[in-house]
């Protein structure tokens, strides 16, 4: 029986992995990475290229490098996430005819599942490579607050790249499976899982053979993309302060600074000081300027404080949800590459009052997980029940455009639920019914999953 495939398909980085002699194991890319960034180029040449061949040419290619894809996944064009991000992105992105996003790179235009397909059809391949035999199947993790077109356009992304996708699992419910499969007493667990284009929260009893998830919660844009474009943002500010250039629209400048926000942010993770030294930056009448700057932990933790607040705060919504505290929860696990911030691991404990668990790698966690569920799926693994949660309340548009809930977020699934509802008006011989996904009042503030009659 062939393999089954665990994919972590990140905003930043892409991980995989399988059950091998019935242990899960992270497996390699072709360049011997445990990781692959979820980057997707095409070169002066035409030439495609995915994962680190396109990252490195990110900087001298910032037109034709497509990366961040997930952060537009089945998203409207009309989105504000979508148009927030449209004024900071370096390649082009258009409405599609359906309302949908469209990505250009060299001269045609693609989805963002497309982009995304291309880099799992490089793990797939790699993984067939370095295990020696043809894989199928895949189980495709996604965030827990991803919503049905999220959801739908991460699974389509997986049969474009080859795969027969078994299940799409939500990130926090895989992490759960990883940190629970050897656990032999029940635990009540908070998953925390801040990625570079999402954040995350669950809440979860683990046992044994049961991983339920209780509650759900958080911002499918918010990540460390968004600390990466502070730290751009405040060193735009000090050149033009102390150079009185503005670099905001030099595209070569702004990928050089990109790559340098990114590298500050992961040192500052283990120093308390990193440098930033860009030379040849850019030039004036009084010949080339270089680009020199400190950056300390402490600058950096001004700058993003409200995100880790807001973190926090999503945190409490979530345990408030289900008439949770703090002192309720017995392990915090961490999931995603900007949990290895200090400042984010300290307002942890103090919140919760307890060190969180560093047990697992943060990259690696969600691949394993779904590997576990891909074992699972195939008779491999020792089975576990798992009972999870709609993140988002399900409802219908009733007269004068309200949104009326039906299945409120938090409910086990699957489910089922039956209410009589009048119609407008006497003898109407049909009615049309609209469903909806989200928690606002009227029905045009909330996601349309489809209209029937």
């Amino acid at each position: 029986m062939s393999k089954i495939l665990g994919i972590d398909l990140g905003t930043t980085f892409s991980a995989m992995a399988t059950i091998i002699n019935g242990e899960p194991r992270i497996i390699e890319n072709k360049e011997g990475a445990r990781t692959t960034p979820s980057v997707v180029a095409i070169n002066k040449t035409g030439e495609r290229l995915v994962g680190i061949l396109a990252k490195r040419q990110q900087v001298t290619n910032p037109k034709n490098t497509i990366f961040s894809a997930k952060r537009l996944i089945g998203r409207r064009y009309s989105d504000p996430e979508v148009q927030r991000d449209k004024k900071l992105l370096p390649y082009e992105i258009r409405e599609a005819s359906d309302g949908g996003v469209e990505i250009k790179m060299g001269d045609r235009w693609y989805k963002p599942l497309e982009i995304s397909a291309m880099v799992l059809q490089k793990l797939k391949v790699d993984a067939e490579a370095k295990l020696g035999e043809k894989i199928t199947d895949a189980v495709i993790t996604c965030p827990a607050y991803f919503d049905d077109s999220q959801r739908k356009a991460t699974k389509l992304a997986g049969e474009i790249a080859g795969f027969n996708v078994r299940r799409v699992i939500n990130e926090p419910t895989a992490a759960a499976l990883a940190y629970g499969l050897n656990k032999k007493k029940g635990e009540r667990i908070v998953v925390y899982d801040f990625g570079g284009g999402t954040f995350d929260i669950s809440i979860l009893n683990v046992s044994e053979d049961t991983i339920e998830v209780i509650a759900t919660g958080g911002d499918t844009h918010l990540g460390g993309d968004d600390f990466d474009q502070r730290i751009m943002d405040w060193l735009l500010s000090e050149f033009k302060r102390t150079e009185g250039i503005d670099l905001s629209k030099d595209e070569l400048a702004l990928q050089r600074l990109k790559e340098a926000a990114e590298k500050a942010k992961i040192e500052l993770s283990s120093v308390l000081e990193t440098e930033i030294n860009l030379p040849f930056i850019s030039a004036d009448a009084s010949g080339p300027k270089h680009f020199y700057y400190k950056l300390t932990r402490a600058k950096l933790e001004e700058l993003v404080n409200d995100y880790i607040a807001k973190s926090i705060e999503l945190v409490k919504q979530t345990l408030k949800e289900v008439n949770l505290q703090p002192k309720d929860i017995d392990e915090v696990v961490l999931v995603g590459g900007q949990t290895r911030m200090p400042k984010i691991q300290e307002e942890l404990r103090k919140f919760f009052g307890k060190e969180p668990n560093k047990e697992i790698n943060p990259d690696e966690v969600v691949a394993i997980g779904a590997a576990i569920q891909g074992g699972i799926l195939e008779g491999g693994v020792r089975d576990v029940l798992l009972l999870d949660v709609t993140p988002l309340s399900l409802g219908i548009e009733t007269l004068g455009g309200v949104n009326t809930i039906l299945i409120p977020k938090n409910t086990t699934i699957p489910t089922s639920k039956t209410q009589i509802f009048s119609t407008a008006s006497d003898n109407q011989t049909s009615v049309e019914i609209h469903v909806l996904q989200g928690e606002r009042p009227m029905a045009q503030d909330n996601k349309s999953l489809g209209r029937f009659i």
